[in-house]
């Protein structure tokens, strides 16, 4: 325990100093851009544990995705876009080499050159849906965008906005690494989620200067943070060695972002996405499109 207090004290420093700040872009956030509200989300079936499968066709060629059943609000949500030709026209308006292309953002359907984009999407966002490690970010891995930790601990996914890993293979070092990486982000992101819960009283007891309150309430909060990570403990399983090892991906991204589908088929049309000249905020100089998707 005192390993992890010893990690949660440089947290415990920036979250309190930034409580209520807005989150700095990163590379990390496969969509932090991405601003929907979190008005009502559309209904889903959760009894329905079915996988759907989806033809996405761009200006590049189509791939197949599928829908995982376990991540019905995902699912269900996907689905009701591809009906309703929500996707049609919109672009990858970020797109980043070894790492993913992003897409869903209904901005982006008449957007001028050079527009900034990612900021779209309906007036809700989804209640995550993380089954970590047994969906995680290997290549080909469908995942959907949020915002960032620091204005959404609780993970809720945009409610339009998707990401397509690509991601880069690793070498047993960095496997052996990574472990360790999973659960300093467990750390942060478990006090970010419960500093977050006591935003107005931390913000009084700075206001007021009760430093002994904040010393007190950080103490409380490294107590629960210790008692959470302990009891869900980060794992690194040996198809997340052979994935990351064999085909690559971005692991940085596990048990941080709902991952609730994958690429069947057509990985060539993604990688011809990811190897697109972008400019500064990583969209693609060239308009990439969805025409269409649908059902199969």
């Amino acid at each position: 325990m005192r390993k992890f207090s010893a990690i949660i004290a440089a947290i415990v420093a920036f979250a309190f100093a930034a409580c209520g700040s807005a989150s700095a872009k990163t590379e990390q956030a496969a969509a932090n851009q991405t601003n929907d509200t979190t008005m009502t989300e559309p209904s889903f079936n959760p009894a329905d544990t079915s996988s759907v499968k989806v033809e996405v066709n761009t200006t590049l060629g189509s791939f197949t995705i599928l829908l995982y059943g376990d991540t019905p609000r995902h699912r269900d949500n996907f689905v009701k876009h591809v009906k309703e030709g929500y996707y049609d026209g919109t672009l990858f308006h970020r797109v980043i080499n070894q790492f993913m292309i992003q897409a869903g953002d209904p901005d982006s359907k008449n957007a001028a050159p050079g527009q900034r984009l990612g900021a779209g999407g309906p007036d809700y966002t989804l209640e995550a849906e993380i089954i970590f490690p047994k969906h995680f970010h290997k290549r080909g891995a469908l995942a959907a965008a949020r915002q960032g930790d620091q204005v959404n601990p609780q993970k809720r996914s945009s409610g339009s906005q998707f990401y397509v890993v690509t991601g880069r293979k690793m070498i047993p070092a960095q496997i052996d690494a990574l472990a360790s990486q999973l659960k300093n982000q467990q750390l942060q992101s478990t006090f970010n989620g419960l500093a977050a819960e006591h935003m107005a009283d931390i913000r009084k007891m700075q206001a007021e200067g009760d430093s002994a309150g904040l010393k007190k309430l950080q103490e409380e909060l490294i107590a629960q943070t210790e008692a959470t990570v302990a009891a869900h403990p980060i794992e690194i399983t040996d198809e997340m060695k052979e994935a990351y090892t064999t085909v690559g991906g971005a692991p940085h991204l596990d048990g941080a972002y709902t991952v609730f589908g994958e690429v069947l088929e057509g990985m060539d049309v993604i990688d011809k996405i990811e190897k697109a000249e972008t400019d500064g905020s990583d969209r693609p100089k060239e308009d990439i499109r969805i025409l269409s998707m649908k059902l199969l």
